[in-house]
């Protein structure tokens, strides 16, 4: 069954020197562009990071410093590249978390103003996780090759929940034995900025989730202690939390003049 779609979708998939959206860069860019119509267009251009590929990065992807090092710029694509998703809406694999954040630093640095909030974004893992079970019945199942018996009564739950993390912990290398490892990497955060800089507390407020105004309304640390914007602005902060922050300072001083 094909896709009902209004505007050109595009799935899209990003190869990188790292995981940090600061510091690290694309080194390919692939794009299947799909029209409401069906018919496609395909683009995959590799580019120049102006940085070294680390080799665990190069491990991954198999690209490395020689294969890049005639290829364009991104800010020699940008132009062209906004173009090309220009009214198009988007889909990818754990994008919401990574390809677009790291997509959107891009374009800024290139000094192309694209506004990536008129975009729609699709991620297809988000769907898989929503859409299969996730219950601590499927885990322990899964984890511990057992059924949960008496599930729902708090004892057992309990129980199992336990169990389960141990399994986690001994299955997955990367898991450290750690509780504030383990606490920080479940954390799930309502984000204002891709990065998580800046996230909505519970009543809908812009709020800091780092540093000394941790939990503090991001208004009233800038009324109470202007220099704080002017000290992120300068420091080694995503593009896009620094364009967040901008428009709640400019939102904050047109409400002064009302």
């Amino acid at each position: 069954m094909g896709l009902n779609i209004k505007n050109p979708l595009i799935f899209f998939d990003l190869e990188t020197t790292g995981i940090d959206i600061i510091k690290d860069r694309i080194v390919e860019i692939s794009m299947i562009k799909v029209f409401p119509d069906g018919h496609e267009e395909v683009k995959t251009r590799r580019i120049n990071p102006e940085m070294h590929i680390p080799e665990e990065a190069s491990a991954v992807h198999s690209i490395y410093d020689e294969d890049v090092k005639d290829e364009p710029r991104f800010r020699e694509i940008a132009k062209s590249l906004a173009a090309f998703i220009e009214g198009c809406d988007f889909a990818g694999f754990n994008s919401n978390k990574f390809d677009v954040p790291m997509l959107a630093e891009e374009f800024l640095r290139a000094g192309v103003d694209v506004d990536m909030k008129k975009h729609k974004f699709i991620d297809v893992q988000n769907i898989f996780h929503k859409m299969e079970q996730r219950t601590l019945i499927a885990a322990y199942k899964f984890y511990c090759n057992k059924d949960l018996e008496n599930a729902h009564s708090a004892l057992a739950d309990t129980r199992a929940t336990y169990e389960v993390l141990q399994a986690q912990v001994e299955r997955y290398e990367e898991l450290q034995n750690d509780v504030a490892f383990l606490a920080d990497f479940s954390s799930r955060s309502n984000n204002v900025d891709y990065a998580g800089r800046v996230v909505y507390n519970n009543k809908g407020v812009e709020v800091f989730s780092f540093g000394k105004h941790k939990g503090r309304p991001v208004e009233e640390v800038f009324r109470e202690e202007p220099s704080y914007y002017a000290w992120i602005m300068n420091g080694d902060f995503p593009q896009y939390t620094k364009k967040v922050l901008t428009s709640i300072r400019l939102r904050m001083g047109k409400e002064s003049l009302k």
